[in-house]
């Protein structure tokens, strides 16, 4: 499994809690059966379980970079992108900045709406500064 297949099941595994109100620990036990997720469960366990445990800091990053919109208004899957990114940017420093804003533009242009791709990487950019 590439890193990039790990982000993206770690996103759907966030927006099964946040939208499916699943328990955490059994949507993220869900996600790494697949056998293809093999080799990146421990990225996967702790974007994951980092995204959620630090979501109220990586918000108080993000909420003032949105200008002129709110974090409850965002698409879920821009909220919980961002989140993880942010996340990642602060706590997985062994991934350079630019892959992780990279990565998550293309989630975002793959998952979410047709502008969210140029959105995510402009809160991202100046997030990376103070993340």
């Amino acid at each position: 499994m590439t890193r990039r297949y790990a982000r993206e099941l770690a996103l759907q595994t966030l927006y099964s809690v946040e939208v499916g109100k699943n328990d955490p620990a059994e949507a993220l036990e869900q996600a790494l059966e697949a056998p293809s997720a093999a080799d990146q469960r421990a990225f996967v366990r702790d974007l994951v379980l980092g995204t959620l445990e630090h979501a109220e800091q990586s918000d108080a990053v993000i909420a003032p970079l949105l200008q002129g919109w709110t974090l409850e208004r965002l698409p879920t899957l821009d909220r919980l992108l961002l989140r993880m990114s942010v996340y990642e940017l602060r706590f997985c420093t062994d991934t350079p900045r630019a892959v992780v804003i990279n990565e998550a533009v293309e989630l975002a242009k793959k998952f979410s709406t047709e502008d969210s791709g140029r959105f995510v990487n402009g809160v991202l950019a100046n997030a990376s500064a103070v993340a």
